[in-house]
């Protein structure tokens, strides 16, 4: 072959083969996108990680102190005596529903906030979270038929006052339901659900919701009354193991059902018509996450009473951790998880046992706060 025959070799301006990147010609494939991956898988390790320390502690800590060392031969060991009974029958409940609880409020909050593309969609903010304690409250104060009396002097729980989990439960999911319907029917403008007027209507139907509790709990007997307004504040002390199993059992139905929906909410999160474009029905995927994401917060709210500002600050950490372009749903769990359990080790240390529910409503109120400045300097 001549000289004028010979292939550049990368000459420029002159015809010839391209040079195959490096990592090609020495027989390996280079690796594409791995930050990218590996940082939302060791964020979500360490945020696990976080949450089984700290829940760990909290199975220690208490008027009986117990190491990490003893608090998990007392989980094994069945002839622990005393130590065993403490962390599993009294303590065990507790940390448990803070976990799964805050796991579900923060895995709701990303779906309201993904839908409607505002950092304030948050179900405590649009009256979605209200409504599922006014549906709880006439399961309370009305429909129960007085059996409410018996809370604090009998079961102490919310969920027995009304005679079981069940009716509880159903009042809070058909007042969940019925306020996300009215409140995207007004929000609707021309088929459409805005974002910015979701949150205003949703707004107002809080209002409008907690006059509507605070008449409920003044035509009630006293006793119905006064475990109406403990348990609305919020509190996680109200959870034992018979409210606990249910709660558990409906989350998990509720987890896998909101796992096969994260493929269109991923979809819908780049637009309506986008969505459409790639086959994904509309308005079935906005309705299915819609029941989903109300049911989640019903069953919490059932449990505890109404938790704010956590499925709202949960998401937006969850993004600014993962650096991510979505609110992802595993992380927003996840961080969701480790603020109410951090939330409830500061109620019961060093607040004296308050409700979780004030502790969560001030550091949202901060967070609340600094949000708006932010968007206000944004603008």
């Amino acid at each position: 072959m001549s000289a004028t025959s010979t292939p550049s070799r990368g000459a420029p301006g002159r015809p010839g083969r391209a040079r195959r990147p490096a990592g090609l010609r020495s027989g390996r494939l280079p690796v594409v996108g791995t930050r990218v991956h590996r940082r939302p898988l060791l964020v979500g390790l360490a945020l696990a990680a976080a949450c089984a320390a700290l829940a760990l502690v909290a199975l220690g800590t208490g008027d009986y102190p117990l190491s990490p060392p003893q608090v998990v031969t007392a989980a094994l060991d069945p002839g622990a005596g005393f130590e065993r009974t403490i962390v599993l029958e009294w303590r065990l409940p507790r940390v448990l529903a803070a976990v799964a609880f805050g796991a579900a409020l923060g895995a709701s909050g990303a779906v309201f906030q993904s839908l409607t593309r505002n950092p304030l969609g948050s179900p405590d903010v649009i009256g979605f979270s209200t409504g599922a304690y006014t549906g709880a409250l006439v399961s309370l104060t009305v429909l129960s038929g007085g059996a409410g009396a018996a809370f604090s002097a009998t079961t102490g729980s919310a969920t027995g006052a009304t005679g079981g989990g069940v009716s509880t439960t159903a009042g809070a999911l058909v007042g969940g339901m019925l306020t996300a319907a009215a409140v995207y029917a007004l929000a609707r403008v021309r088929g459409t659900v805005q974002g910015y007027r979701l949150v205003v209507v949703g707004i107002s139907a809080t209002a409008v919701l907690h006059a509507a509790n605070t008449f409920l709990l003044l035509r009630a007997q006293t006793e119905v009354a006064m475990a109406g307004a403990v348990w609305g504040a919020g509190s996680l002390s109200l959870v034992g193991w018979p409210d606990l199993r249910w709660a558990l059992v409906a989350l998990a139905v509720l987890v896998p059902a909101l796992a096969l929906l994260a493929a269109p909410l991923r979809q819908l999160e780049l637009g309506d018509d986008s969505a459409s474009a790639r086959g994904v029905p509309v308005e079935r995927a906005r309705l299915a996450l819609v029941v989903v994401g109300v049911a989640l917060v019903s069953v919490v709210t059932a449990s505890t009473g109404p938790i704010a500002f956590v499925a709202l600050a949960a998401p937006q950490v969850a993004r600014l951790a993962l650096r991510g372009a979505g609110l992802p749903l595993v992380g927003s769990a996840l961080v969701g998880a480790l603020l109410l359990l951090s939330a409830d080790q500061v109620a019961q240390r060093l607040l004296s046992g308050v409700p979780v529910g004030v502790v969560t409503v001030v550091g949202g109120g901060v967070y609340l706060l600094v949000l708006l400045l932010a968007r206000g300097r944004s603008a």
